[in-house]
């Protein structure tokens, strides 16, 4: 008798095998895609019509442009913003670009981007490009 009920539910459970892995499968990529929470893709930035990047990582991601304790009393360090590898000014700055012309956006915390520009960047950094991604774009 269990055979004859193991030949009569095999494909039954081979179709919801493979039911489950194609959707294990797909919320993996989906997960993949949006997964780095350090990035804002070209997708995101049209897909939302935003007009500037201060508009867009406001609305995606606004704890990027809040300033993480006090590292000095007499001057504070604020959050630094690049554009293509060139000091472009403070969160206010992105107010000035529009998205139109960006590749992506990326956030540093304070420790990778003192490792990288220097000690003055404690606060953190918002690398943005208006070159597609990279190799060589800092990771």
């Amino acid at each position: 008798m269990i055979p004859l009920m193991t030949r009569r539910f095999a494909p039954l459970a081979a179709i919801l095998a493979l039911v489950l892995g194609s959707a294990c499968s797909r919320l993996q990529s989906e997960a993949g895609a949006r997964g780095d929470r350090n990035t804002i893709t070209k997708d995101q930035l049209t897909k939302n019509h935003y007009t500037t990047v201060y508009d867009a990582v406001e609305s995606l991601r606004g704890n990027w442009l809040q300033t993480r304790g006090t590292d000095s009393f007499q001057s504070p360090s604020q959050v630094k913003v690049y554009l293509d590898n060139t000091m472009f000014g403070g969160v206010e700055s992105m107010r000035n670009i529009s998205t139109s012309t960006i590749s992506f956006v990326r956030y540093f915390d304070g420790v990778s981007a003192t490792a990288r520009w220097g000690l003055d960047h404690g606060a953190g950094v918002i690398y943005i490009s208006s070159r597609p991604a990279i190799a060589t774009d800092p990771q």
